[in-house]
């Protein structure tokens, strides 16, 4: 057993613990699919990723995949980019269905419970 190797990869390890470092926040908006896209690395090194289109907003989070490389270079190779597809997808989808109940219904304007020409004197009543 080599121990110069053993030690330089105890070395090695300590210093590439990527729990150990704090990022400086960044944030990338853009415009995608008519919808807007967010991308935000926090300073804890994790990658949040927003997608609002049409009222919709659907968030999901990453594990940084190359703490050491330029997270708008990381953006830029597409190495988020199967993250991104399957955040678009799934706000696609909530947009392209609807509810069975509400589709055709008109919905009710909420009512007083009790009517406008009803004194209360004592709280007991209710």
């Amino acid at each position: 057993m080599d121990v110069k190797a053993f030690f330089k990869k105890g070395i090695e390890k300590e210093l590439l613990d990527v729990d150990d470092y704090i990022f400086t926040p960044k944030r990338l908006d853009m415009i995608v699919d008519e919808g807007e896209l967010n991308c935000v690395l926090n300073s804890d090194g994790s990658v949040n990723i927003f997608y609002s289109k049409q009222g919709i907003t659907d968030v999901r989070a990453a594990a940084r995949k190359h703490p050491f490389t330029d997270f708008e270079t990381e953006l830029h190779h597409g190495i988020y980019d199967d993250v991104i597809e399957d955040l678009i997808d799934s706000v696609n989808e909530i947009i392209n269905t609807h509810s069975k109940y509400f589709r055709r219904s008109k919905v009710l304007p909420m009512t007083a419970a009790i009517g406008p020409d009803t004194v209360i004197t004592n709280a007991d009543q209710l």
